[in-house]
């Protein structure tokens, strides 16, 4: 058994270079010993987190992932949950799944922290579209790109 209380588990910030996108979290599957992206070993078989996201911010832009599933249990604040062109309102006490495949960003609309878990299974291997920029992502590698179209063979002969 591993047990940690969250009171332990220090507050970690991440913040955009322009300020747009802000959050603080605690990453208690990592206080419990999960190690992200260990390729070619997965770490647990789900990742949890406790997020605060100030009032005006998105902790990350919009996005979907290829193979990961996520939940959020909104515990405290107002926000805006995107999901394409809709927009839902959310507040304490809303569930909210995202499925693989459906974009989306969880916005702080309201005028204190939003604070919520996120409950995500943890595939191995994850591949994330950025909508609005037109960008990629790799997990585990963390590598981000743009993609430029190529033909099957080129590069191979």
């Amino acid at each position: 058994m591993k047990k940690i209380n969250l009171s332990k588990i220090p507050w970690m910030k991440d913040r955009s270079p322009g300020g747009k996108y802000a959050a603080a979290f605690k990453q208690v599957s990592g206080a419990l010993g999960d190690k992200r992206n260990a390729w070619p070993k997965a770490g647990h078989p789900f990742n949890l987190e406790l997020n605060r996201v100030p009032p005006g911010k998105a902790p990350c832009p919009f996005h979907s992932h290829t193979t990961q599933w996520e939940m959020f249990l909104i515990l405290e604040g107002t926000g805006t949950v995107r999901t394409g062109r809709k927009r839902h309102p959310v507040k304490a006490g809303d569930v909210i799944m995202h499925s693989p495949g459906e974009a989306h960003q969880i916005i702080n609309t309201g005028k204190k922290d939003l604070v919520y878990y996120i409950i995500a299974d943890n595939p191995p291997v994850d591949i994330f579209h950025y909508p609005d920029s037109g960008k990629w992502g790799l997990r585990p590698h963390g590598k981000y790109f743009q993609m430029t179209k190529a033909g099957y063979f080129d590069g191979e002969e």
